[in-house]
């Protein structure tokens, strides 16, 4: 299946979105067709393992633009200082539309299509001005976009008391939130603010726009995809996940928190199904008190973990944010391993010590923590992150539910007897699951399997608009 229809393909620069597009990005070549990556200057290094080993990606490097509450250098969503919100990034973004024009109208051949993360809606308005098509890519599972999508179809209003539960009821089973655990973008929306007014058009677009790439799969979210293809009005949804890094390209940042070597050589030494790996992401920091529990928790528990704790801000530490408590390490010292910074988790959650993930329910740690065969333990903290908790624990029943970021700091004790569990026999419910559930990931994206399907459907969609573009 080659014909080499040329495609746009622009991230969103932060670590969670960028990365499963880039993995795409390879899938996509293979599959023959030609691409080209938009990036601004800062983000072109965590394309080099991509571009070493597929040197037919081209790369379109585009200044990032000035915006006054971005500190310049800053082009990417982990840098940005605590006190800015992320809407800023979508907004300053969107002053990329005049560049990307610009090279649109005087490339020899231009891309047919724009896949565009579900943040960059303003693309769908430039492809339609330059008449190609925009396909959304959502990072983000698609039960998280459908309650995303509702919510900024019926622009719901938030109830005096913020922890009055939510409900979608035209969504699969009707999921309930309380109105603070739902998506931190519609809630910061103000009525007439231009950033809120952007990221709102934007929503709108990306429900405008002619197709939807998710990944994820069928099988984890059949039902949500079904609903997806009501909501849009159309079938043009492609489930391709689980989007798997191509084994022979290493995408380790060079500022990784720990050494293969010392991380391979302690996990060697423990048992099988026995240490706990607990990630709260690229994204979250936690506060004293919230490390304190975590903390706490684990020393209570008496179980082998490994802890992989986020670097805080400059900002941060002034605040004790991602402080490990004062003597901590001491006493947990032989059992515990803490990861400072970056740490391999695709390679920890494959090791045959780890037997339950304590996650934040980030869409990509659920499909690394599936694709491992690895139980969970929810802990989700903001974003689509307790649609993902609801996914895990209730639908997929994979996952137990510990706590989140508002009470992690009174269930020290609650999480330390759920840790103890997850690595005993009283977790055999959620270890058979999370079995099936890894073989139903890999049989999806084997030659022939339904996302393996549904990623040579998009090919063929898009080798269409190429031949519709050469007519014309």
């Amino acid at each position: 299946m080659s014909a080499g229809a040329h495609v746009l393909l622009f991230p969103f620069p932060a670590q969670g979105h960028l990365i499963p597009l880039l993995d795409l990005a390879h899938h996509l070549v293979i599959r023959g067709l030609t691409i080209t990556i938009l990036v601004t200057p800062k983000n072109l290094p965590i394309l080099n393992p991509l571009l070493s080993k597929n040197s037919t990606i081209n790369t379109l490097v585009l200044p990032f633009p000035n915006y006054p509450s971005i500190p310049l250098g800053i082009e990417n969503l982990k840098d940005l200082p605590p006190n800015i919100r992320p809407t800023s990034m979508i907004h300053a973004l969107g002053e990329l539309y005049q560049p990307l024009l610009s090279w649109f109208r005087s490339h020899p051949s231009p891309p047919v299509a724009i896949i565009s993360d579900m943040f960059l809606g303003w693309t769908h308005r430039l492809a339609c001005q330059l008449g190609v098509r925009r396909f959304v890519f959502s990072p983000s599972g698609a039960m998280a976009l459908a309650t995303m999508y509702s919510l900024w179809q019926e622009m719901p209003n938030a109830p005096k008391d913020q922890n009055e539960l939510f409900s979608f009821s035209k969504i699969p089973s009707c999921p309930k939130y309380p109105w603070l655990q739902i998506s931190t973008i519609y809630r910061s929306y103000v009525e007439g603010d231009p950033v809120s007014e952007f990221t709102k058009e934007g929503m709108e677009a990306n429900i405008a726009s002619w197709g939807l790439i998710v990944n994820s799969l069928t099988l984890l979210e059949g039902i949500y995809f079904e609903h997806l293809r009501k909501q849009l009005g159309h079938d043009r949804v492609w489930a391709v996940g689980p989007i798997l890094p191509e084994k022979t390209i290493d995408m380790t940042p060079p500022e990784r928190g720990v050494s293969m070597h010392d991380l391979k050589t302690w996990l060697d030494t423990c048992e099988d199904h026995k240490v706990v790996y607990v990630c709260y992401g690229t994204q979250v920091v936690l506060t004293k008190y919230q490390m304190e529990a975590v903390a706490s928790g684990l020393e209570k528990s008496g179980v082998h973990f490994i802890w992989c704790v986020k670097q805080p801000s400059k900002e941060h530490v002034g605040e004790g944010y991602s402080m490990i408590p004062s003597g901590f390490e001491d006493r947990v010292a032989g059992r515990g391993l803490i990861i400072r910074g970056w740490a391999p988790q695709v390679w920890i959650l494959s090791h045959r010590a780890v037997g339950a993930f304590l996650t934040h329910c980030g869409w990509n740690s659920i499909l690394e923590g599936i694709v491992a065969g690895v139980p969970m333990l929810a802990c989700p903290m903001a974003a689509d992150q307790f649609v993902g908790a609801t996914l895990l624990v209730e639908d997929l029943k994979v996952a137990k539910r510990v706590c989140d970021g508002a009470n992690l700091v009174s269930n020290s004790a609650k999480l330390a007897r759920t840790l103890m569990e997850s690595v005993s026999d009283e977790s055999r419910v959620e270890k058979e699951r999370a079995k099936e559930l890894r073989m139903a990931a890999l049989d999806a994206i084997k030659e022939d399997g339904s996302s393996d399907k549904h990623l040579n459907a998009f090919v063929k969609h898009v080798v269409g608009l190429g031949m519709e573009t050469d007519k014309g």
